[in-house]
């Protein structure tokens, strides 16, 4: 059975930062794309940051240049630097995880920033 689990998140104010990982199980994720995702309250699910099995990477442009996403497939876990945080990053963050055809979820990690 495929879990993720995501670890890291807290109440932080704005300007902090905060490093979020997610450890996968009962899969191995050498070639998988890794990501992570957060939903703020009344909002629609978006795209943070995900990385390719090949180490490419991508980011929402809102958080580009304050997040750095890396992986450790030795490890199987997936990591989310966050620096120069602000309030509208407030929201849960899941990872997921894409090998193949297949997608797993994570149940998320909440992060509040305050102002």
């Amino acid at each position: 059975q495929v879990q993720l689990v995501e670890s890291g998140g807290g109440v932080v104010q704005a300007g902090g930062s905060l490093r979020l990982s997610c450890k996968a199980s009962g899969i191995i994720v050498d070639y998988s794309t890794m990501g992570w995702y957060r939903q703020a309250p009344g909002k629609q699910r978006e795209l943070v940051a995900t990385i390719a099995s090949g180490g490419v990477t991508q980011y929402a442009e809102s958080v580009k240049g304050r997040f750095t996403i890396s992986r450790d497939n030795a490890k199987r876990t997936v990591y989310l630097q966050m620096n120069s945080l602000k309030p509208e990053d407030t929201a849960v963050y899941s990872c997921k995880v894409t090998r193949f055809s297949n997608t797993f979820w994570g149940r998320g990690t909440q992060v509040t920033v305050s102002s």
